[in-house]
């Protein structure tokens, strides 16, 4: 059987403007997220959003993709969060990786060069295909949503 923390193989290229930054890394041994850091400093505006440069680029095994999660201590502490969260870095893509950032808070916020801004989930991703039907069978739910099924 082979050992799931051996993970999947990501290949990580340096962009000359992440030259002495960290590479994506796991804070604990057991963390689901790897650490990404910015890789330029900015301030947040309260209600701005910005996509961060990491430095960084990656390309990732075909049927995985990775996921772009915030930080829980930034969103907590101050309102700052990633948006389209998660978000996906697909398998196909080449260009640099940026964290699109928005802050929630009622304060600005400081982001430092080499800031832990985000984390990066690898994930395997299920294809699917659609089939056209006339019909779709019947559940209890029906086409309730939103809030349907109470709070």
């Amino acid at each position: 059987m082979a050992n799931p923390l051996a993970g999947i193989e990501i290949r990580f290229k340096r962009l000359p403007h992440g030259q002495d930054l960290p590479l994506p890394t796991y804070a604990t041994a057991h963390a689901a997220g790897l650490d990404v850091v910015a890789a330029e400093s900015l301030i947040l505006e309260p209600g701005a959003r910005f996509a961060v440069a990491t430095g960084f680029a990656i390309a990732i095994p075909v049927g995985y993709e990775v996921q772009v999660r915030p930080r829980s201590g930034l969103a907590l502490k101050h309102g700052i969060t990633c948006l389209n969260s998660p978000g996906t870095i697909d398998a196909d893509y080449r260009g640099e990786v940026k964290i699109i950032l928005a802050n929630l808070g009622a304060e600005p916020f400081s982001i430092g060069r080499g800031e832990r801004i985000a984390q990066l989930v690898p994930a395997p991703v299920q294809y699917a295909r659609f089939t056209e039907v006339e019909e779709l069978d019947d559940t209890a739910r029906g086409q309730g949503g939103f809030g349907s099924t109470g709070r």
